[in-house]
């Protein structure tokens, strides 16, 4: 079966006092379905651009920036690792994770199948 990895892009400063209560546990609910069904091998969050450094190679040449990376409206704000037969299934979990968040949050999701997967 295929294995498909979901980078989930936020606006870091859309909600920076973190996931409601409410919100967790339909997040809660839908990994413990997602789980149960075989489908999900890894999920986690990602701690805040703040904590990060990128690297970059560039003409012969390492740098490192530390964030946090105000360039950045767009950050990656999680992950997730699943196992499902095809695209389409894939994209149906993700869409049901997506629609857990408050509709006035703006979330993007990048779903792409993992090479010889």
């Amino acid at each position: 079966m295929p294995r498909f990895m979901t980078l989930i892009r936020i606006d870091e400063n859309m909600a920076p006092e973190g996931p409601s209560p409410e919100l967790e546990e339909r997040m809660g609910a839908l990994l413990e379905e997602i789980t149960k069904a075989g489908v999900m091998l890894d999920t986690a969050g990602l701690a805040p651009t703040a904590e990060g450094t990128r690297v970059t190679w560039s003409g012969g040449t390492t740098s490192y920036t530390d964030g946090p990376f105000t360039e950045s409206k767009e950050v990656i704000g999680g992950y997730s690792i699943i196992q499902a037969k095809d695209k389409a299934e894939a994209l149906e979990w993700t869409r049901r994770f997506l629609e857990t968040h408050p509709a006035e949050w703006s979330i993007t999701a990048e779903v792409r199948e993992i090479a010889g997967g």
